[in-house]
């Protein structure tokens, strides 16, 4: 599964946008993502690739979850889909 391209477009279902229209370096706010947007994203993350994301949706930014842009929530998936295997 090409983890950079799933992220992508759970992120783009969530910004109801084409995945073609994200770019690596938008922030969530760029994209017009909420705090329950991100909810849904974090949840349908760990649904897909069956991991489990430390994110405190009272705290997004005291996590070890970074999301401050798209390149850094696919980063943080990699990392997580490589420490479980």
């Amino acid at each position: 599964m090409d983890i950079k391209a799933k992220v992508i477009e759970i992120i783009a279902a969530q910004a109801v946008t084409n995945p073609s229209d994200i770019r690596l370096d938008y922030s969530l706010d760029d994209l017009g993502i909420d705090s329950l947007g991100l909810v849904e994203s974090i949840f349908a993350i760990e649904e897909t690739f069956d991991i489990s994301v430390p994110f405190n949706a009272n705290e997004p930014s005291a996590g070890a979850f970074d999301i401050s842009s798209v390149a850094a929530i696919i980063a943080a998936v990699e990392g997580l889909v490589r420490d479980r295997a």
